[in-house]
């Protein structure tokens, strides 16, 4: 009979375990593991932007793959004889007839078709938004400089990703794209037409574009968008992630949930609910009906051309730029076109990659942060983000005049000069505004922290004055004024907010729990309104039992 063999001290006894400690002989991957799972996150809404991208594009691989069993990227003509009658009989692209079979023939394809819209749409607008969190509250500055790129990038991907996307179908109003996307390459100065060739094989558009566009949005930009959106995350969770200041935070630490259970739960319900919403949409909402463009024809337009909204803004770029042709010497121009579509979004995404590197260099900041800004802290950079805003709402409601023009009944040249003027006034404008509002919400920071909290209990002294209440935060000195400096954290501007409330009554649909129950329980911690009824008031309006260190009151201690 063989000998067994006698079971180590704190080995595992169970099949999974065993299995488990098999897997991490060859591997070597318990420590890592468990380091990843002992990851902390911190719990802000803000935060879930960047998830909510990465969402999208799970969803959009897996839609994107479902379609690819269906679509055929050819430009061979052929005669339509489908099941959508008002197209039966015309000539047009096999591109565009494996189009509509999707969309009426294949069992579920125009769900996955819109899915897959709605999912691109909500993709581009997540990124630019988490871009945007970054921006406003400082999440750029160093060591994260290499992400911001890494983000700026992602963005762009997203963009070229949607428009070649865009024009697959090869519907009229995607053809009237591509041609668009023709005019542009042409424009380029010098090496135009070279480049032209390279992309189309041609003069014009031809027949190759589309088999070329499909392995470009299908293999090339998902592969790259896939690597960044790796290494994005790898450099996240090997630097740790930022956090608002608040009690207990630090450069040096954060505050928040395990990476599992509790993240890896809230990150799951979100996907979920990420995926619900594209759904709903996809299934509820209609969106691009290629069957009511007919197929693409050089000869014709229709009205409302307007592009997927992300890209619009050159649309209004190139509708307010003057038609100013640069002849130079030897018979060449440079087309009005080149500065709108190339130059200007140049300009603007290379000032969005190094902006990290110019407020570094401007502000002499070369410290590492790991605490983030609140935005109001930051006026110069938070107008200048706002200012940014404006001028590309500018762009891309331009991109629409024509629109506007015809539903409000407003001449289009009206509308053009509009936006011209628009887009020179309006940002320096609100980059005044948003200056102006960041400097009064500092000061209302400040005087809270000074005067303290507005209690909504009035008071009459005894020579006839009334006064409010007000609960102070910290420590005061001899004329009751606060002593508390601004640590960059929201100051509490309610008693609740400063746990001197009432706590909320628990509960979703209806309360599990008495209102009763929680006052009696906010007295017996020594907390609240009720607890309070009781103090003397000073002369100063506040409790003395709350404020003045000399008057042997113990100052309510500030809670998020």
């Amino acid at each position: 009979m063989a000998a067994r063999t006698a079971t180590a001290p704190g080995a595992p006894t169970t099949k999974l375990g065993k299995a488990a400690l098999e897997i991490d002989d060859r591997l070597i991957v318990a420590g890592p593991v468990r380091r990843t799972l002992n990851k902390v996150f911190p719990d802000h809404w803000s935060f879930l932007l960047g998830e909510i991208a990465l969402y999208c594009f799970i969803i959009l691989l897996l839609s994107g793959t479902y379609l690819t069993f269906f679509f055929q990227a050819s430009m061979t003509e052929v005669v339509y004889d489908g099941s959508y009658d008002p197209l039966r009989g015309l000539d047009m692209s096999i591109a565009y007839a494996s189009t509509l079979d999707i969309s009426f023939d294949v069992r579920g394809g125009l769900f996955m078709r819109q899915l897959h819209h709605w999912a691109a749409l909500l993709f581009v607008a997540s990124i630019i938004v988490h871009l945007l969190r970054i921006f406003f509250t400082g999440a750029f500055r160093r060591p994260r400089e290499t992400n911001w790129l890494i983000g700026v990038a992602l963005m762009v991907l997203a963009l070229l990703e949607g428009a070649t996307g865009y024009t697959l179908p090869d519907d009229l109003l995607s053809g009237t794209g591509l041609r668009i996307i023709s005019a542009i390459i042409l424009a380029i100065p010098v090496i135009g037409t070279w480049a032209h060739w390279a992309v189309f094989n041609g003069d014009f558009v031809g027949t190759e574009i589309i088999g070329r566009f499909y392995i470009v949005h299908v293999l090339l930009i998902p592969a790259i968008l896939l690597a960044l959106i790796a290494a994005h995350l790898l450099i996240l969770v090997k630097q740790k992630h930022t956090q608002f200041p608040g009690p207990g935070r630090t450069e040096h630490n954060v505050v928040g949930n395990r990476l599992f259970p509790t993240f890896a739960g809230k990150a799951t319900g979100l996907l979920f609910v990420v995926f619900g919403v594209c759904a709903a949409l996809g299934g509820l909402v209609q969106i691009n009906p290629v069957w009511l463009w007919g197929p693409y024809n050089p000869a014709m337009v229709s009205a409302a051309s307007q592009p997927d909204w992300y890209v619009m803004f050159l649309d209004g770029s190139t509708r307010l730029f003057p038609a100013w042709d640069i002849n130079l010497p030897g018979d060449y121009t440079i087309p009005a076109l080149f500065w709108p579509t190339l130059v200007l979004p140049g300009i603007l995404f290379t000032l969005l990659a190094l902006y990290p590197m110019i407020e570094r260099k401007l502000t002499g900041d070369t410290a590492s942060h790991h605490l983030l800004q609140r935005p109001r802290d930051v006026p110069v950079r938070t107008s200048l983000g706002t200012m940014a805003i404006t001028f590309y709402l500018v762009l891309l409601i331009s991109g629409g005049n024509d629109v506007v023009a015809d539903k409000f009944d407003i001449s289009l040249n009206a509308m053009t000069w509009a936006g011209r003027i628009g887009l020179v006034v309006l940002p320096p404008i609100v980059y005044v505004i948003t200056y102006r509002i960041c400097l009064g919400l500092q000061q209302h920071d400040r005087e809270v922290l000074e005067h303290g909290i507005e209690t909504g209990v009035i008071r009459r002294l005894p020579h006839g004055e009334f006064i409010e209440v007000h609960q102070p935060l910290g420590p005061v000195d001899e004329h009751g004024h606060g002593q508390l400096a601004y640590g960059g954290a929201p100051v509490p501007k309610r008693m609740n907010h400063a746990g001197a409330a009432r706590r909320a009554i628990r509960g979703f649909f209806s309360p599990v729990e008495s209102p009763s129950a929680v006052e009696l329980e906010q007295q017996a911690e020594g907390r609240g309104l009720s607890a309070g009824e009781s103090r003397e008031l000073t002369t100063s309006g506040r409790p003395s039992e709350g404020g003045r260190p000399s008057d042997g009151g113990r100052p309510q201690d500030p809670r998020d």
